[in-house]
Formats: C-alpha cells, sequence, structure tokens
C-alpha cells in the first residue's frame, strides 16, 4: 500500500482527458466469456480492478493478447472450468466486485459457474439477490454453502426465457442478466432494467456478436435467444465519474480547466448539478471547460427551499458523485442536503472532512447536511485513509483545495478505479506525490 502527499491550494491549468469508463470495461470483459471467436476491447483503463480482472479470466483460460496498454484480445476458446474450484479462484474472485459478473456468461454458455462471496468496497450491504434469483427464474439451479461462502449455480438444459420483473434496478445484476439471457431459448423480458449508459454499452456489444436486444437505453428490454455468439470490436465510453471527478477537482481549487473527450452525450444531468452548486460549464463539442470563479453559490429550490441532491437510477445521479458534489458543496456559499440512498456506509468519511474544518452534520447513515464556507481554502489539510474507490478521490479533491499538506493512506482503493492519477494530476498543476508505506 502506499500514500498521496498532497500540498492543497494550488489552481490547475491546461487539460486533461478521462480514462476509459471501469464500469462498463468490468462487463464487457466479462462478456467474451461468452464465445469462443476472438473479442478486440479498446479504451480499457488501466488501472487496478480492469487488471485484476483479466488476469483473473487468464487464469480461467482465456486467451489475453494486449495490443497496446488500453486495447486488449480475449479468446475464451478454451476454459478450463476446473479453476472455479481452486483455492486460487476463489480467494482472488472474492477480492475483486467484478468478479460476479462472470457467472452469467458462464451459466449461459457452459451450464455451470462458481462464485465466491464477493468482496470490493466497504459502502453497505451488497446483495446479490437480483442476479440469482433472475437466474433461477430462467431456469438455473442455485445452492449457496454458507460455511465456504460459495455460491453454486448450475443448470442440466438450456435456459428458458421468460418475463423478469427485477426487484432493484441493479446495474451488475441487469448485466449478468442480460449475458445469461442472450443465449436462452425463447424471449427474455427484463422489465426494471438499469438502463445506465455503460449497460446499453453491453447490449451494443452483444447485439454486434449476434444477440437480439430490443429497448436498449430503457428500464424494458426483450432478448430473443440466439444459439451462439460470434466475435467483434468494441470501444469503451469515457469515465463519466472520473470526469465528474475532475469536474469537482477544477471547482475546488477554483480553476479553470478543460476536460477533452468526455463524452458530453452521456453524462446525463451530472453537469447541470455541478451548474447548481454555482459552478461554471461551458460545452465545447464534446470538450467541457471550468471556468474560474470568484466563489459558487449553491442553488436553492423553485420556492426557497434547501437544495437536495440524491443519487437514482439512471437517468438519475449515480451514487458514485455524491461525495464528490459534497466534497464541492464545503467551498460554496449556501447549504445543500446529501441523501445517499443506496449505500449506507459511503458518507462515513465526511468525519475526515470535518476534520480537515468543514461544515457538515452527518444526519444518518444516508444523509449529511453541508453548509458551505463561500471561501476557497476554507479547510486544512490533515492525514487520511481512504476507506473505498469513491470516498477515496473525495478525500483527494479535498486535499487538492485544503491548506497545508495532506496524507492519503489506503491508496489502493483510489488506484483500483484511477489510472496513475497522480501522474495526471501533476501534469496539470497539482502538487501530489505517491510514496511506499
Amino acid at each position: 500500500m502506499g500514500t498521496f502527499i498532497v500540498e492543497g491550494g494550488h489552481k490547475l491549468h491546461g487539460s486533461i482527458r478521462p480514462q476509459g469508463a471501469k464500469n462498463e470495461a468490468l462487463e464487457v470483459i466479462c462478456a467474451t466469456l461468452l464465445t469462443p471467436e476472438r473479442v478486440t476491447i479498446g479504451n480499457l483503463p488501466d488501472i487496478l480492478d480492469v487488471r485484476n480482472l483479466i488476469q483473473l479470466l487468464a487464469e480461467l483460460g482465456v486467451k489475453v493478447n494486449f495490443i497496446d496498454r488500453h486495447t486488449c484480445e480475449f479468446q475464451a476458446d478454451e476454459i478450463d472450468l476446473g479453476y472455479l474450484d481452486t483455492p486460487e479462484y476463489h480467494k482472488k474472485a472474492s477480492s475483486l466486485r467484478g468478479s460476479v459478473m462472470v457467472i452469467g456468461p458462464l451459466l449461459a454458455r457452459f451450464g455451470h459457474a462458481i462464485l465466491p462471496k464477493p468482496g470490493g468496497d466497504k459502502i453497505g450491504r451488497r446483495r446479490l439477490d437480483t442476479h440469482f434469483m433472475g437466474m433461477i427464474s430462467l431456469g438455473a439451479d442455485f445452492e449457496y454453502d454458507s460455511e465456504r461462502r460459495i455460491y453454486k449455480i448450475t443448470t442440466p438444459t438450456r435456459l428458458k426465457g421468460r418475463y423478469l420483473l427485477l426487484d432493484e434496478a441493479s446495474v451488475t445484476g441487469t448485466a449478468n442478466l442480460i449475458m445469461t439471457a442472450v443465449t436462452a431459448e425463447g424471449t427474455t423480458t427484463i422489465y426494471n432494467a438499469a438502463c445506465e449508459p455503460y449497460i446499453q454499452q453491453l447490449c451494443r456489444m452483444l447485439t454486434r456478436m449476434g444477440a437480439r436486444i430490443e429497448g436498449i437505453g430503457s428500464n424494458l428490454l426483450r432478448i430473443e435467444g440466439v444459439e451462439t455468439l460470434g466475435g467483434t470490436t468494441h470501444t469503451c465510453l469515457p469515465d463519466m465519474i472520473e470526469v465528474g471527478s475532475f469536474i469537482g477537482m477544477a471547482a475546488m481549487t477554483g480553476s479553470d480547466l478543460l476536460l477533452e473527450n468526455v463524452g458530453v452525450a452521456d453524462l446525463g444531468i451530472m453537469p447541470e448539478m455541478f451548474r447548481r452548486l454555482g459552478v461554471t460549464l461551458e460545452v465545447e463539442g464534446d470538450n467541457i471547460r471550468v471556468r474560474q470563479n470568484e466563489i459558487y453559490e449553491i442553488d436553492t429550490f423553485i420556492d426557497g427551499s434547501i437544495m437536495t441532491f440524491a443519487d437514482a437510477p439512471w437517468p438519475g445521479l449515480s451514487p458514485d458523485l455524491l461525495s464528490i458534489f459534497l466534497v464541492v458543496a464545503t467551498q460554496a456559499r449556501g447549504s445543500v442536503l446529501i441523501h445517499q440512498k443506496m449505500f449506507e456506509s459511503r458518507l462515513f468519511f465526511v468525519d475526515k472532512l470535518i476534520d480537515m474544518g468543514a461544515r457538515i452534520i452527518l444526519c444518518d447513515p444516508h444523509r449529511a447536511a453541508v453548509i458551505g464556507s463561500g471561501r476557497f481554502q476554507s479547510m486544512h489539510g490533515t492525514v487520511m485513509t481512504s476507506p473505498d474507490i469513491r470516498a477515496g478521490i473525495a478525500m483527494l479533491i479535498a486535499a487538492l483545495g485544503a491548506k497545508g499538506t495532506s496524507r492519503i493512506q489506503n491508496i489502493d482503493q483510489i488506484d483500483r478505479g484511477y489510472e496513475n492519477v497522480e501522474e495526471r494530476l501533476s501534469s496539470i498543476g497539482a502538487k501530489i506525490i505517491r510514496v511506499a508505506d
């Protein structure tokens, strides 16, 4: 593990380009298991979670060939299902949340999948019922070994399509069930499906592979099962959460910064929500320029009541962005309520922001009231430990805008989602170095 040492109070300048989308990359990499033919994926982020998932697939028997740092060929024509029973697989899969999306493709193509209870961010309960109940409805047999904490799901015959009404619009659950259903016999209808741009990208990739999917972009998907899928070439979108992170960094430091090739059409309401915090954003083609402000003024609702930022399924606000909005609000003039509905442990990092001088009231595990200072560098540096990816980047944003020097420990969590972040930020004026613990 390492530590970031951040000297705050320096303005950012120039331009920066977001990496490929982490959440999309994890989905489409798992989808390569659905075919024995070659699949090439471009604009992959070079981050810890993606590297670990690719390594997991390689040990499962997938042929992996990196054309360059961000482009990789996959060919799953010699899969070793025996690897699923090994301690090595259980250890690696349990440490990687994205491994949950291998079970849909494995079940669909081979009729057999094993998954140790996955880890990942410590942000609260992340149940898998949506995944498994949908697969059971399609005809799979399910078993949970509570002593070994292992899920087993099998089917002796080809799965059969049917109507699925998801109990929650789970992104990974939707991705898993789409991949399970594309080769099931007959028609599968998925209602209350997640419809994030990354799910849309997965569906488009599968369609190019031969799948028949209708309703892409909506929460009602209709999938006609096909016998087999073929190879394809796919390019990941820019990472929307990294775009939001860079906007937050520019806003926190009162900087003028150009974000290039951000995928404006797929950012949803995120730019408008930054504007509600008083941040000036200008869209220039597929670029966004964050303009330097004297200070930010938090908007209110039409009746004058305090603004609330709450997460919601797409096209609502992503829960991954709320920690960024929370940090930026500490510098603005006015108040805002941050309501994190989906995860009950994701706001606990605010105690460190309070230590830095932020005026925040943690109302309960899901809600925090932020009373902005109305001035830049109103917080001071401190020592922090990153509990998860999004809290880690929020801490980094806070440190960049604080007075003095901060230390952020356990930065492996940040590395899981952000590629060479200290080098990229240093190139636009940030004062940040990495040291070994």
